[in-house]
């Protein structure tokens, strides 16, 4: 298919958060089956990079904290963007520092769009969703809608399909492994800590080897110390890195996740995912690309959603929106999604 207004090379800005970062490469890989001869050079950082395998784009790592910090370092950022020759851009983040670079470079020709995020509409669903409510238009639609509107011809992606093919970091597989990730960047989108262990135990128990997914300190902790007091856990921070963990995930019969990346990372692999909200909602349009809705856990509260992403803290000091969710709940889901068949039809609202 022939590129619009001539567009050579497409620079595609999205800098954080990583679940934001990681649902990019459905709607670039559709992009890409349309147009397969396009360059697609991707602004992000460099921890972000497996994200991406199998779509044949180029990487141009901005260090905001660096060299690219503030407007002198943007102002040369974008000195570095044209000497690559690029045609247009999308931003796909819409912040300050990417909608002050891409002025920049549409100043010398360079043809641009953002993401529009609704945050409006998003605003008026906090505190009111419920059952019968029709979704908000999914994130990933909203990164092809900035695509398509640079002239790109290409239908709505398709979520993946079947679990992908993957070395396992962890060796031969046997029996039923499942992947457990806990913990989020917001007190109101982590698995509670005083039902972080029953549900561990009770995951070690039953199926055949548990890994816990985390990031350092006290996550880190939490995982070695299950991983000491249960034989078949295993805590992976450390053993393995983005990739690697990514190979795992595709290897999982699946994955127990909150409102956060592994989530993400279990919809890019294909595997089944049990994700957990609390502070958050996924009519609002961050549920995993092509997660199972049956596969989400949740529990109604007038209050719920009090959070478009999170970071709000809780009104009643509890956030009871989460800890109502119980070990017997996620145990009880899990065994409904491991004995559901696949061919999930995962609902697009545009």
């Amino acid at each position: 298919m022939a590129t619009p207004n001539k567009i050579k090379h497409l620079l595609v800005i999205r800098l954080s958060a990583m679940g934001d970062v990681a649902m990019l490469p459905h709607a670039l890989k559709e992009l890409r089956r349309n147009y397969p001869d396009l360059r697609i050079t991707v602004v992000t950082r460099s921890l972000f990079a497996p994200f991406f395998d199998g779509l044949g784009v180029d990487f141009l790592f901005m260090d905001t904290k660096g060299k690219h910090h503030g407007l002198l370092g943007i102002i040369r950022f974008s000195k570095e963007i044209l000497s690559l020759g690029v045609d247009a851009v999308a931003d796909m983040h819409g912040v300050f520092r990417s909608r002050l670079l891409t002025f920049l470079l549409s100043l010398h020709g360079v043809h641009t769009d953002h993401i529009h995020k609704g945050k409006l509409e998003k605003w008026f669903r906090l505190g009111y969703s419920h059952d019968n409510a029709v979704p908000l238009r999914h994130t990933v639609i909203r990164y092809c809608r900035v695509l398509q509107r640079l002239g790109f011809e290409m239908d709505i992606p398709k979520p993946v399909e079947g679990q992908q093919k993957r070395d396992n970091p962890f060796g031969t597989k046997s029996g039923t492994w499942i992947g457990f990730a806990p913990f989020s960047a917001h007190e109101g989108k982590t698995y509670p800590a005083e039902h972080r262990e029953p549900l561990v135990e009770l995951l070690a128990k039953k199926y055949d080897h548990v890994f816990i997914h985390s990031g350092g300190g006290e996550e880190k902790d939490f995982a070695v110390s299950m991983e000491k007091k249960y034989e078949n856990v295993t805590a992976i921070y450390g053993k393995v890195d983005m990739r690697g963990e990514m190979d795992l995930i595709a290897n999982l019969d699946c994955l127990i996740a909150m409102d956060s990346l592994a989530m993400h990372l279990g919809a890019l692999m294909g595997t089944k995912v049990v994700s957990i909200w609390g502070a958050t909602h996924p009519q609002l349009g961050f549920l995993g690309y092509g997660c199972d809705p049956e596969g989400v856990i949740q529990n109604d509260f007038e209050c719920r959603p009090c959070s478009i992403y999170g970071k709000r803290p809780c009104k009643y000091k509890d956030y009871r929106c989460i800890h109502s969710i119980t070990p017997q709940m996620v145990m009880e889901k899990l065994d409904y999604i491991l004995k559901k068949n696949s061919g999930v039809k995962f609902m697009l609202f545009d």
